[in-house]
Parts: C-alpha cells; structure tokens; sequence
C-alpha cells in the first residue's frame, strides 16, 4: 500500500535510485512532493480568516466605486437596470467562488492565491497561463485604483477657476504630468507599506477597514439626517457649465424619476454611455475577490479562511451596494447623479469623511493589488515556469517577504501609468475584461470538502463569463484569449516538468479511451492502412538511427519501442521493469521521436517477443508490423559517444534521469567475441512467430550508416540526388513470385510511405525490374507495373534491369523444369505458400555465387541510394535450414548501406475511390 507521501503514479516517476528525485521530496526546497506539501515556516502564517481574507477582500471590492460610482452607474442605467447589472455581476462571482471554494479545499493551499490553486489542479500550462495574465491583471488593476485615487483627490483640492469653497483648497496643479507626479508619489506610498510586509499590509488594511465602515454608517445615516437641498454643480467642458441638482430625502416620484435607463455622455471623458461601458465599470467594483486568496502564504489555514472568509466579503458587500442602490434612488435626482460622481460629499453630514473614504478604499486597494500580484509573481518565479525572466522573484527576506517580487511589481506599476492616464476611460474595461478571463471557474479535482459546487455551476459561470466578456468588450476580450492561448502553447512546448498533476493528461485520456472503443477493428479498411510498428531493440546505443528511421516510417500511425529483460519474476523481490520506464522515456525524449515504450520481463527473448506482439496497444491501435534490427556479427557503433544530446545536452529531465544516468543505466555496445542474448536459430525462429501471428516482418541493415543530415542538406541539393530503391522481386526465390503479389504491393508501399514523409520528400522513388535478354514478356511486364502505379497514384521510376548472368547462375542450381509444379498459376503464389518439402529443398540449392551475384548487382544500382526496400522471403518451416536460411539473407545484403527486408501478409493497396 503507497503512503500519503508516495507518487501516486509510478510511471515516469521514478528516479535513478528509484526514489523521489532530487526537489520533489517532502523537505525540498520550492517544490512540493506529489501528495504531500511542504508547510512554510510558522512566522509566515499568522494571518487568520478575517485580516487575511474578508479585510482585504471587502476592501478590494468596494474600492473607489462605491464611494464615486454608484451614483454614476444609477444615474446613466436606471434603478432597474443598475439592479440587473448588480445581480448578473453577483451570480457570475457566486459562480467563481464556488469554484475557487471548491478548489481551496481540495489540498493544501501554499502561497500564490489563484495561480498557485489553479496550477496545481490544471497543471503548469493553465496554471502558468492564467497565473501570468491574473498576474497582470492585477498590475493593471493597482494602476487603475492609483489613477482614481488622483482624480479623487484633483477632483477636491485640484484648480477649478470658478470652483466654489476656500480659494486654498483647490490648490493642486493639474495635467498630464502633474497626475503622473502624484500617481509615482502614491505608488511609491503602497510600495514602503509592501516592502515591510504583509503583517504592516493587513494591520493598515484593518485600520482602512474601520475607516471605510465609518465612513459608509455616515453615508446611511445622512440620507436620514440631511433635508433636501439643491447644489450647483459646475463643470468645465470647453467653458464653464453650471448645472441644478437636487438631494430630495426619500421621494417616490424621485424613485420614478430615477427607475428607467438614461444614458449619456460622461462629464469626466465625454463619452457616450452605454450598458456594456456602466456594466464595465460595476463589475470593476466587484472583482476584488481573491484578494483574499493571494494572501493564501501568509494565512495560517487557507484551506478554511479563503472559502469563509471569500463567501463572507461577498455577502457583506452585495447587502451594502443593494442597501445603497435603493437610498440613492429614493433620495437623489437624476442631474445630481450624473453631473457629480463624488455627490455623497455634498449630502454627508460632514463631507470630509466621504473624501476620507474615498482615499482610504483607493489606497487599500492599490495595496492590495501590489501585494497579491507579488505573491503571485513570487509563486510563478519558484515554479520555473519562465525561466531567468523571473528567477530573481525567488528572493526573500528572512521573515519570507518577496521583496524582489514586489519591487519587479511596483516597477511595473509604474511603466504603465502613463499610457493608462491617456486612455483611463477604457482602463476599467479592460480591467474588467481581463479579470473576466482569469476568473473563468476551471473544472476541480474530486474530493473538496466544500460541497456547494459541481460541474454544472463551473460549465454555468464558464458560460456566464464568457457572454460578459464579450459583450463588454470583444476586441480586449479576444486579445486576452488570444494572448493566453499563445502563453498555454508557450508554456506547454518549453515542457516544464512537475508532479502537480495536469488536467491536460485527464482530458487525454478521457478522450482516448472513448476513440479507442470507437475504433473498431471490425470497420478497418485498406484505404485507411497505415503501420502500426513494433520495434524491439536490444540496446538503444546501437539502435539509435534506426529508431529515428522507423519514426519517419510510421507516418502517423502507432509506434512502439519494445524491450525484453531476461529474468523471472519469481526470482526477485520486486517487479525491475518499472523503474526502467523513465530510462526509455528520456531516451524516446532525447531522440524526439514519437514512440511508446513497453517493456516486459521472460525468461527468454522469443517469449517476451511473442508477449509484446499479443498485449501491445489497445484495441484496433494494435502493431501490425515487426521491425528488427539484422543478426550479424558486426561490432556495433555506440551512438551516445556520437551525439551531443547523449553527452552535453539535457543535463536533468526532471524525472530523475540526466546524462550519465542515462549512460550508466544502458550497458556498452558488445564487441565482436561479445555473446549475445539471441542465437541464429532463436532469431529466425521470433520472424517465423510474427509471420505465424499475422504481423508483417522487416528487418533492418546498416541504418547506422544512415546520415539523413549529409543526405539532405542544402550542400546536397536538399536532397534531389537521392533516391529509395524498391527491388519487389523475391531475390532469393525469383522463379516463386511475381512483382503484383500481397508481399511486393506491401513492399512498394512502405517505400511510398517513407517518401511522403515532409523530410523524405525530396528523395526519388525507384523500382527496378529485373528482367531477362530472351524474356520477351518484360515489355509487358513494366506496362503492368505502370499501369499499377498510375491506378495507386504513386510517383516512382521503373529501372530495367538485366540480370540474365545473375538469372544463369540461378537456373544451373535449379532447372526450370525441376520443379513442375511453377506454372504460371503457380508463378503468382509466395514462398509462404510453397511446400515445406521444396521450401527447404530449394534453401540447399541456392549457390553462395548466385547469391554474391544478386549481391552485387543490387549494389551496383546503389548510387546515390539512402535507402533500400527488399522482399524478405518467409523463413523455411524446417527449423533445421534457419541458419542457412540466415546466411543467405546476410549475403545478398551484405554492404548494401541502410537496408529494410520486408515480408507483407497484410493487403494494403486499393484503387477504389
């Protein structure tokens, strides 16, 4: 039984030594294990539930808009309408609590908030993607609140010629540079508060709190304490413009007045209004939730204070903006509501305390916005998952302050306030927006002890959200989209590694498993053939080219690496496959081909053969074909000497396995005394069982002298020069087969295949036939196979070639009338389905010269050849004859360079539309 803190999954989890690798355990530095998470130091979670979470949460919340926005958002969309904005924009946050509820409680909660949650549910590509963008979202957002936080405070003491009050008050200069000024001033007062800490942060948070609740109770009392009055509001737009509003107490025609939608131009930007832009700016007000939940380092339960703390804020908030959504519209004018956004100073009992507010929410908020993006850049900076950009954001100060995170933060800030001060009017859109995209409910793992949430709720605000989004604004909408899909593929082919979990291997699998049981082997058809290969491979060092050969052969279809270890189960104490998985996996990722690997375990290599070709794949993905390299006796080349990816590449994979675990873990190429694990007998004998269950057999030759690089390179004309050479006539029987049966069409093809791979492209295709001087049906012969391959769309060259000496040599073995039974009728049929009598009566009368003849005739037609396709006769069923059998092979291909023997069974050729 695995324990709490043991990988859940085992396969590419195991390390060198079969432990956790190096940074996964459980006292790693900056990476938790599988199951299991690292608890930060006590003085960094002292926090609870309500400093931590619902302070900064209401905070956030509320920030400027309900002190200067709710008069606005009244006053353009009407009572009505401003109560459907508040419900849409509260059951769209309903939506995402539950979500990141559901989440919170699902596991331990580190530092991060939202990015460190959503990583480790969806793994590092969402996590990464939708943590960066939250990331910025949330830069932009602390610029948005400093912004406000500088009208608010032009908006009092700023220069208004004609401005009524003490000439002394409006006294601040005002323009572009002069917001700037006291923007970079205020910035720099939330970054002296973020530097010390979050300790400072959530006791000036709580005082701010107070503050802002004092402030709201005088709000509420002075719509019953203040009579009705009228105040003159003026503005400057192009002159002065002086407009009448009136503060009547609670009025029902006041109500009527205010019920229905007016919109206009707004006095700030001079921009028309509308329900997306007033909707915008609520929602602004209303996304501050997970404020809360990036403060997660420094709570000492985020797994109870973020979903309590979280539902709390929100409820409180949405009872304040109900409660004054009705006051204003009983007790204010709709001139008022337009033409003042900061009215509640006119009609508090003591106007100095609405200001107080004002400032206090704005600076909170901005704060607040620091703090938690540098949270989140500080979790993003220990996860790796941008590299140097973001390595220094790991730094800390001993009590666990990101004080380089928040630095990178406030410089941020910073860069964008500028263009934000030209272009405040669509600043909360776009805030919205992006805050839209980044808390999108992402589906959960099982489990979470908060229960109020399923998958409809997720599918419902996914939905809920994305409608929003679109219908605030669909240019910065499909821009966000756009830039997280771009930052997910980023992300996802930088291949970070890590044990989080990845919901992207959830829904893999779920989707393979319901295309697997679609795919019925019952429905196959030859149109849709494609290889499906079995590669045993003995020892990866000798065998590296021709495995990145037969990954361009498969063509998309399945391919298998398949390894037998010689033992018995019974004879240790634990299964030694497993571990080897992460070995084969890193070879397959070095090398960059798209292969499985499967591995088994028998106590001899034909056995463990016959287990891989019966188990291998699922389904109808299923290996049709075996590949094998050539028996010989040729001391191999060891290809990790040869590439630099074996030797000064990937240092460490994350899985455990680096260079020399690799180097160490495959044993030395053998030399030439080396034994080897399979005899000449035995290696026959694993061909005539693959041909015995259906699968079609290749065998490869001399691919180590396959340099696809020197053969394709731009020096090399990109490869015009060369050429596949098909030779579909059985060499080693030429009077048994003609070029039109199953095994030749197999042959022709796989060459085919090979040369519709993009790399292979620029290669020509040749077919040669062999033809003799006294044989007047070769003429007919080529038309034949012309017309073939006009019907089967393939581009190749017919070579003729004669070989009347080679034929002779044949023939003086074996007389054309020796063996009655070769008609023509008898011509069409294989060497599987001659007799066993004649097949091996026929092995003994092949000469060694007609078979150094064939030999060389083949490597004379070899110039500029990469590769050559040969039909590969099936083995004798007389056991005795496999090593003659062997040789015979070996000679006709002996120094021919990179060579495949091929023996087909399966049809795979159609010219049926």
């Amino acid at each position: 039984m695995s324990t709490e803190s043991s990988p859940l999954l085992n396969y590419r989890l195991f390390s060198v030594t079969g432990e956790l690798p190096e940074g996964e355990g459980p006292g790693a530095q900056g990476e938790e294990s599988v199951c299991s998470v690292a608890t930060p130091p006590e003085q960094r979670r002292r926090l609870n539930t309500f400093f931590g979470v619902v302070v900064p949460t209401v905070l956030s919340m509320f920030s400027i808009v309900v002190f200067m926005r709710i008069g606005f958002v009244i006053g353009h969309a009407g009572f009505l309408q401003a109560l459907l904005m508040l419900a849409v924009a509260y059951i769209i946050i309903t939506l995402t609590i539950l979500s990141v509820c559901a989440i919170s409680t699902n596991g331990a909660v580190q530092g991060g908030g939202a990015y460190f949650m959503i990583s480790r549910t969806l793994g590092p590509e969402f996590g990464g993607s939708i943590g960066l963008m939250f990331y910025l979202a949330n830069v932009c957002a602390c610029g948005v609140y400093i912004l406000g936080l500088v009208e608010a405070i032009l908006d009092v003491f700023g220069k208004i010629s004609g401005a009524p009050g003490p000439a002394g008050l409006h006294a601040l200069p005002q323009g572009y540079w002069f917001s700037l000024l006291y923007a970079t001033g205020l910035l720099l007062l939330c970054l002296l508060v973020c530097l010390v800490g979050a300790e400072i942060y959530s006791k000036a948070s709580f005082l701010i709190f107070l503050v802002v609740t004092i402030v709201l109770l005088t709000i509420l009392v002075s719509f019953f304490a203040v009579g009705p009055q009228h105040f003159s509001i003026a503005h400057q737009d192009g002159g002065n413009v002086t407009y009448s509003g009136s503060f009547t107490g609670f009025n029902e025609s006041t109500l009527r007045g205010n019920l229905y939608e007016q919109y206009s131009r707004d006095y700030t930007t001079n921009s028309m209004m509308s329900f997306a832009t007033v909707f915008a700016i609520l929602f602004n007000g209303c996304t501050g939730i997970m404020a809360g939940s990036n403060m997660s380092g420094e709570l000492r339960d985020p797994s109870v204070s973020i979903p309590k703390g979280t539902i709390i804020a929100v409820g409180y908030t949405f009872f304040i903006y109900l409660l004054l959504f009705f006051m204003v519209s009983f007790t204010c004018d709709r001139v008022l509501l337009l033409q003042d956004n900061g009215f509640f100073r006119r009609i508090n009992v003591w106007p100095p305390f609405v200001t107080i507010g004002i400032y206090s929410t704005s600076l909170s908020a901005s704060m607040s916005s620091l703090i938690g993006a540098s949270r989140i850049l500080h979790a993003l900076a220990k996860d790796q998952l941008f590299g140097v950009l973001t390595a220094p954001a790991k730094i800390t100060s001993k009590s666990g302050n990101p004080w380089v995170a928040v630095l990178y933060t406030w410089a941020l800030v910073q860069v964008t306030e500028p263009p934000f001060i030209r272009v405040r009017r669509m600043c909360d859109e776009r805030v919205s927006v992006c805050v839209c995209v980044y808390l999108t409910p992402p589906p959960c793992r099982p489990r979470p002890t908060f229960r109020f949430f399923s998958w409809h709720t997720c599918v419902l605000g996914l939905v809920s959200c994305f409608v929003m989004m679109f219908l605030i604004n669909a240019v910065y909408t499909s821009a966000s989209i756009v830039l997280m899909l771009l930052l997910l593929v980023f992300i996802h082919y930088r291949a970070p590694t890590s044990s989080w979990g990845y919901i992207s291997q959830a829904l893999i699998f779920h989707q393979v498993r319901k295309y697997l049981l679609l795919l019925d082997v019952r429905k196959e058809h030859v149109k849709f053939w494609r290889p499906q290969i079995l590669l045993m491979v003995a020892n990866p060092r000798a065998s590296c080219q021709l495995i990145k050969f037969i990954n361009d052969l498969k063509k998309g279809g399945l391919y298998v690496l398949g390894h037998v270890e010689i033992g018995d189960l019974d004879t240790v104490p634990s299964d030694p496959i497993q571990p080897q998985y992460n070995f084969w996996l890193s070879l397959v990722d070095r090398l960059n081909v798209k292969a499985f690997v499967d591995l088994t375990l028998s106590q001899s290599v034909r056995q463990g053969a016959q287990h891989l070709l019966r188990i291998t794949g699922l389904g109808g993905m299923k290996p049709n074909t075996l590949v094998l390299g050539f028996y010989d006796s040729c001391t191999p080349d060891d290809y990790f000497l040869q590439d630099p990816a074996f030797r000064d590449g990937l240092e460490n994979d994350h899985f455990g396995v680096d260079n020399s675990a690799l180097q160490a873990h495959f044993p030395p190429v053998r030399d030439r005394e080396g034994s080897k694990a399979l005899g000449p007998s035995a290696y026959v004998s694993l061909v005539s069982d693959a041909l015995k269950m259906g699968k079609n057999v290749c065998l490869g030759r001399y691919f180590h002298l396959l340099e696809k690089g020197a053969l394709f390179g731009k020096g090399q004309g990109q490869g015009q020069g060369v050429a596949i050479d098909v030779w579909p006539l059985n060499l080693l029987r030429p009077d048994s087969a003609s070029y039109v049966d199953v095994c030749s069409l197999f042959l022709l093809q796989m060459a085919c295949i090979l040369n519709m791979v993009p790399s292979w492209r620029a290669s020509r295709l040749r077919i040669f036939l062999c033809v003799e001087s006294g044989d007047d049906g070769w003429v007919g012969k080529e038309a034949k196979l012309r017309e073939l391959l006009g019907k089967l769309r393939i581009k190749a060259t017919i070579k003729i070639v004669a070989w009347d000496a080679v034929a002779a040599l044949h023939w003086h073995n074996q007389p054309r009338a020796a063996t009655p039974g070769h008609a023509d009728g008898e011509a069409e049929r294989t060497l599987a389905d001659a007799p066993t009598a004649a097949s091996a009566t026929h092995l003994g009368r092949v000469s060694e010269e007609y078979l150094d003849a064939v030999n060389q005739l083949v490597r004379s037609q070899a110039l500029h050849t990469a590769v050559s396709f040969l039909y590969l006769p099936r083995p004798p069923a007389d056991t005795t004859q496999y090593e003659r059998y062997l040789e015979q092979l070996d000679r006709v291909t002996r120094d021919l360079g990179p060579s495949l023997l091929i023996h087909g069974l399966t049809p795979v050729t159609c010219t049926e539309l």
